[in-house]
Parts: C-alpha cells; structure tokens; sequence
C-alpha cells in the first residue's frame, strides 16, 4: 500500500470552519477534507481514509487534492459554473405574454394556440414545454381551467337578464 500523500493546508482552522459555514453545502465535503489533512498533518492521510470519513468517492478525494495543491483554496472552491442560460422569452415577449393572459377575452384555449399565438406574434418558435413552464412560474397558469365569463357573451344580454331577474323577484 502506498504511503498517504502529505499536504501542508495554509489556512488555519478557525479559518476552514468558517469557511464551511459560510459557504454554499455542495463546498461542505472539500472543507471538511482540508479540515481533516490538516488535524492527520504529521503522518499524513490517505484518499481512501479522506473518502471514508467525508463519505465521498476516493476519486474526488483526489481530484479535490490535486486542485488544492495547484491552485490553493480558490481554485479548490471553484466548481466552474458559469451561470444560467438567458431566457428564451424576451421583455417584450414577456409584456404581450401578459397582457394577452391578463385579459378574460382574449380567446385563447389552451397551451397549444398560445404557442402558435407566440409564433405568429414575434416570428419565432418556441418549445411547448417551455412556454408552459414559463407560463406557470410567472403566472401560475394551469392547463384546463374555466374562465370567469364566456368570451363570446354579450354584456347588454347579461344586464337585462339581471335587472328582468331581480324585477320578477321583487313582485312576488
């Protein structure tokens, strides 16, 4: 068996524990590694030790290690993210997306004429999914729901059927 690899950890321990609270969980493993080779500094200690203790694949022990080694604390606790995709749909799109949804009339019945809706409008396809889901975290729309009023009915219809309503029932 290979003799346990021996790193020397800059940082104090105060130091790594506040690190660990301070910082995001994903990063909880790589400080409680640093946190362990630095109290086994004398004779050292091995991945599998490290992976053991931690509960973690020896193979990101020693991914993590090399990376402490080349880089320091900074590149150890860089996972290479680079953010999140820009939305599909625009400002623009997301004011008419509005507008179009806010509005009882609009005619539209279901996800489906809203995507060909989206496609006539700005000339631009757009996944069904997407839009469903776009739709749902900004508006909390669902699938089948039932419209307040008919968007064919008549105003003037529905007011004279109320006050006929409201007269019969107040002679009798």
């Amino acid at each position: 068996m290979a003799k346990p690899k021996i790193i020397e950890v800059k940082e104090s321990l105060a130091i790594l524990n506040k690190l660990l609270k301070s910082k995001p969980a994903h990063f909880a493993p790589r400080i409680r590694m640093l946190i362990h080779i630095k109290e086994h500094k004398q004779k050292g200690i091995s991945k599998r030790e490290l992976a053991k203790l931690i509960g973690v694949n020896p193979n990101s022990i020693q991914k993590w290690r090399t990376a402490y080694i080349k880089g320091g604390i900074s590149l150890l606790l860089n996972d290479g993210r680079k953010g999140f995709k820009p939305s599909v749909i625009t400002n623009e799109a997301h004011e008419k997306l509005e507008e179009l949804l806010s509005n009882p009339e609009n005619g539209i019945q279901g996800y489906k004429e809203l995507q060909d809706w989206y496609k006539k409008t700005f000339r631009k396809a757009i996944k069904y999914t997407t839009l469903v889901e776009y739709c749902k975290r900004h508006w909390d729309t669902k699938i089948k729901v039932a419209r307040k009023s008919h968007i064919k009915k008549d105003e003037e219809k529905e007011k004279s059927f109320k006050n006929t309503l409201l007269s019969s029932s107040t002679t009798q």
